[in-house]
Formats: C-alpha cells, structure tokens, sequence
C-alpha cells in the first residue's frame, strides 16, 4: 500500500536537513532562548537548558571527538542509561562527523566488548564506574578504543579515562585554536553517512550492527512533524532508553518541532516524573501502561467494598463511550451524564497520575494489548500505537490523534511504504530503511532487497482504510512487552550445555513482561539418575516432579541466568511430564521443536506464570 500522505507532507518531508547535526544546529539558530531540556540532579531537584546553551555544550563535546582525531563515520559508543549527557554525546558525535554505538547498560560483559570490538568503536562515553570496570575488565580485546569518557565515575587514570570536564576542557582548547572546526565538518556530512550503530540480537544470539544513516533520522524527525500533532508548545517526559531505536526517532522529532523534553531514565520514577513534570506527551513500551494498569486496578481491588463497585461501574462506562466515539455512534445524554460522573469519580484521578495534561501516549517496541488501551482510552488518556523495526530508524507506521485505530499501528509515515508479501509478511520500502547490518553483507542482502524492500519478519494486514494490524511473527526471534529482543535458540543452546538431564527447552516471552521456559527431561537419563537416586522403579512423571530434580533443574536455571542480558533470564519455569514426540505433533521429524504447538499445547500453563 504507497504513502498515504498528502503533497504537503511530502513536500514538508523532501525540504528536510541534509544531516542530524544540521538539523539540530538549524534547531539552535531558531529558537535559542527556548527551553530544550530539564534533567533532575542528585537531590531530585530539576534542572533546564535553552537550545542555546545545548548548542555550546554539545559544540564543546564535537571538538573534544575531533581534537581525539575522529574521523568521518568512525564509531563513538555510549554505554548509559537515559540522562541529558547521553542526548548531548550523540549530538556531538554526529556533529563531529562520527557514528554513536549505543549499547544498553545492561549488557552482558562479554556482548559489550563484541559489540564495541565489532563496531570499530574510538571513543567510548560511559556512564558510572560500573560501565568503566565492565570495560577495564575487557581492555585487552578494545584496541580500537582509545579514550573512555565518563558522566560521572570515579575510576579516571587521566589518560585512557577521562571525566566529561576534562574532555570539555579539550574541546575548548581545540575551538581556541580552531573556531569553525564543527562548523566545517557538519558541512561535510552527506544524508547517506552513517549516523548510528545499533546492534539488536541475531537469531544466533549474536548482535547485529543496524547501520542507520543521518538520511533515515532526518526522515523519521520531518515525518512525524508533518503530521502535526506536536507543536513547539509540547512538553515530552523522555524516560525511554536512548539506546533503543525509539529514543532517537523522539529525539530528531524533538530537533524538527522544538519542543522542550525533560530527561530522566529511571523507570521506577517515571510515574512520580509525571506528575512533577506535567507533560503533554510521552513515548512508551507496552509493559509501562500495562504496569501502570495492573497497579490502579490492583489497588482498588484491594480495597474492595464501594470503591471496587464504583470502579467496575466506571469502567464499563468507560468502555462504552470509547466504542461509541471510536464508531461513530451519536452519544445519548444518558451516557454522557453517566461518563461525566465516571470521570469525576475515576477517570480523572487517572489522568492526575499522568500529570493531568497529557494529550496522547504513543506506545511502540511492541504490541499493546487492545483491552488495555480501550481501558485508558475510556479514561480518557489515548495511547497511539506504531510500529516500525530497528532496520527501519523504528517509525514506520503510527496512529494520528484525530484518525486511529485501537488494535491498528496506524498508517504509513509520509514518505513510507508498506505491502504484504504472499505470503503474509509486511515488506516496507522508505528512507527510513537502514543500509545493511554492519560486516554481515550476506544477511543484508536477504533482509533488504535489490528495490528496496526490507524483510521484516512480521506478519499483517492492511484494512480497508489503509490501517495496518500486525497478526504473527515469522521469525523465532521475539520482543517482550518491553521492547527488548530475545533470541531462544541462543538461550536453550547454552541451557542444553548446563544441563545433560535436559532433552528440549522452550523459551517464551513474545509480548510478556518476562521470559519463562518449558523444559522436558530425556526419559533414559531421568531412568539411570533415578537408579542412581534411591528412586528406581518410580515413573517418568513421579521423578521429574521430584524436590530434588526441581532442586538441580532450578539451579541450572540459575547458572543460565548468570551468563544472559537482564532482559532474557527466565523468571518462571515448568519440567513437564513428558518429553516431546513426533507423534504428538510437537517436534519434527528431524527434531526441530515446533514453538507453536507446543505453545498452544501448554496454554493454560504459561498462561498461570503471568497471572496476577
């Protein structure tokens, strides 16, 4: 299905900057006395920056890279997570002419010095001395790295560790000598040039490099401001990783409009932020509004009696006039009486939690539960979904305030394509679409065609309108409802390595809040520990149920979780009481587990891990 857009739009979106640090340079010139940012420091108490004086730090800290040498598309990493200095490093290094890895914090040790050894990073801005040990631990595998930069640690040696005031110092004395050197290099970056580096989990477990040029940033910035529904008067609360695709698009939206966005990545505060900062807007994975679902309905349910009954009332309502809105229905003053009284009773206090002047959400990474947002949206608070992919700089389609779906992501951005293959798969075609995965020539070549096309391994319809709905995944990789990848192949791999009792393992997760796992023992090794464990002659199913198995499968699950990402420990698991057969249906006649069957066979029990 082509664009969408009208010629306006277009128009709007070809006039773009030439680069991400034109963009946000062109940003400075026009509104320098505006407010850009607010961040909070140690004592909780907030802080704001014009765009002027953003322009001179983020200036200082391009001159910093360039006195270091960088070069044109050269890599700079940043291991951190979400704050003002990390948006003030990726500005510098793109208008230093370079490239920003960015890595999420979290990271394993072992990924993070693939991912900066694989990447070609110089420079490496990291966070605290958590991120500078990770990174001491590994020096002998960084040659490439030459200088590390910190926000705030204490491990500076002055010569590979440096603090941000004395790699400020550097810029400054490089500007003293040579005053138009960012100036003259921005001049020099062309739309194609790489601008970002992210590296999101292969179907091995192995990262992959996302080469994203400025041209896709750009793109994404022009895009979403041509829709306009975000005005230079918005304020965004920006708690998002900025290591994640999603944070960038926010960002270079930011540059394009000009409106100011407080920072502050901690998650546990986002709902008390809200209420501080007060913003109009905010973007957000699934598991946030699902959090912030369940606590409210938690709450009132533990109060129970009158309260609990005036909820369910609400919440009904709430429902009904959403569907009524949302179709077209004329509204009868019965239930207009009835949801002002909902409101006044509930929904309101809903929407205080938010700050009280938030106009929409929109909800990416993802997929976001279509009961969820109907709910908020009865409320009051309408959650927009998109929907995009690392390979596509994230935005590709998205919701419009005033024309949306619930259970939709929305229609192309101006300037985006999107078809469904034969097959099923969405295939979208865009500036937005990224150059290829870094040193893996064969894989992008499959994953973008000669015409442009990207691959995107999801599944989808169009409807009559133009409204795209994701239906399935084709690839085994999975997102959890935060937005993070997961490869179970790697996972169940390394778990069959510590555990010889172990025949198959299932990781699950795809759009749950945690992974969990079904594992199925080898009938014969579960025979000969049972001789061996004062148990023979017991059955397959009494032994596997056995404390003492349940005992040593838990701690290899232990073992499993030390060696993985956060995001991809198992929080949950279940040894069934039987292994896997062909006959079943649930693996194939080569052995290959089929996940769908077996999912579908085990419903009712992955179901009870995420219950409550």
């Amino acid at each position: 299905m082509p664009t969408t857009a009208t010629p306006e739009q277009l128009q709007f979106v070809e006039n773009r900057a030439k680069n991400v640090a034109q963009m946000f340079f062109d940003r400075v010139a026009e509104s320098p006395n505006r407010e850009a940012y607010r961040f909070p420091d140690e004592n909780d108490t907030w802080h704001s920056l014009t765009w002027s004086e953003t322009g001179d730090e983020v200036t200082t800290l391009a001159a910093g890279l360039l006195a270091l040498g960088l070069q044109s598309e050269e890599r700079v990493a940043i291991v951190s997570n979400t704050r003002y200095e990390w948006i003030f490093a990726d500005l510098a290094i793109n208008a230093a002419g370079g490239a920003t890895t960015t890595v999420y914090p979290t990271t394993t040790v072992d990924d993070e010095a693939y991912i900066l050894s694989d990447s070609s990073s110089r420079v490496v801005f990291a966070e605290d001395d958590e991120q500078v040990k990770k990174l001491l631990e590994k020096r002998s595998e960084l040659p490439d790295v030459i200088k590390v930069v910190t926000f705030e640690s204490t491990l500076n040696d002055g010569d590979w560790i440096i603090s941000l005031s004395d790699f400020e110092a550097l810029g400054k004395e490089h500007l003293a000598a040579n005053p138009t050197a960012v100036q003259d290099r921005v001049a020099t970056i062309e739309p194609g040039h790489l601008a970002t580096l992210i590296y999101t989990s292969g179907t091995t477990g192995r990262p992959k490099g996302v080469r994203l040029s400025h041209d896709g940033w750009t793109y994404e910035g022009a895009a979403i401001a041509a829709g306009g529904f975000l005005s230079i008067d918005d304020l965004e609360f920006r708690w998002l990783p900025m290591a994640h695709s999603f944070g960038k698009v926010l960002l270079t939206t930011q540059l394009q409009v000009g409106f100011p966005a407080a920072i502050d990545g901690r998650v546990p505060k986002i709902v008390e932020n809200l209420a501080i900062v007060k913003p109009t807007f905010m973007g957000a994975a699934p598991r946030i509004f699902e959090k912030a679902y369940g606590r409210i309905v938690g709450m009132v349910e533990e109060e129970g009696g009158a309260k609990l009954k005036i909820f369910k009332w609400a919440e009904g309502v709430g429902r009904e006039y959403s569907r009524a809105q949302r179709e077209g229905r004329p509204i009868g003053t019965g239930l207009k009486i009835k949801h002002g009284l909902a409101d006044k009773l509930v929904f309101s206090k809903v929407r205080d939690r938010f700050g009280g002047r938030v106009r929409f959400f929109i909800s990416g990474a993802a997929a976001l539960s279509s009961d969820i947002a109907e709910w908020f949206h009865g409320a009051g608070v309408l959650i927009l979904e998109g929907y995009g992919l690392t390979e596509t700089s994230a935005g590709s389609f998205v919701n419009h305030p005033d024309n949306f779906k619930i259970g939709s992501v929305g229609m192309p951005m101006p300037g985006t394509e999107g078809r469904i293959a034969e097959d099923g798969e969405i295939l979208i075609k865009g500036p937005g679409v990224m150059g290829g995965y870094h040193n893996l020539e064969a894989e992008s070549a499959t994953t973008v065609s000669d015409d442009g096309w990207l691959h995107t391994g999801d599944e989808g319809r169009f409807d009559d309108d133009g409204f795209l709905y994701i239906t399935g995944r084709k690839k085994e990789l999975f997102k959890t409802s935060g937005g993070k990848y997961v490869a179970p192949p790697h996972i169940e791999g390394i778990f069959k390595g510590l555990s010889p009792l172990t025949s198959q393992i299932l990781v699950h997760g795809a759009e749950r809040n945690f992974c969990s796992a079904l594992i199925t023992l080898d009938p014969d090794a579960v025979a000969e520990w049972a001789e061996n464990n004062g148990m023979s002659g017991k059955s397959y199913s009494e032994v596997v149920k056995s404390d003492k198995i349940q005992e040593i499968i838990g701690g290899q699950i232990e073992e499993l979780n030390s060696r993985l990402n956060r995001w991809e420990t198992i929080k949950k698991w279940a040894v069934l009481d039987h292994d896997l057969s062909i006959e079943s249906g649930e693996i194939t006649p080569s052995m290959k587990v089929k996940r769908n069957v077996v999912e579908a066979n085990n419903k009712e029990l992955l179901d009870s891990f995420y219950a409550g």
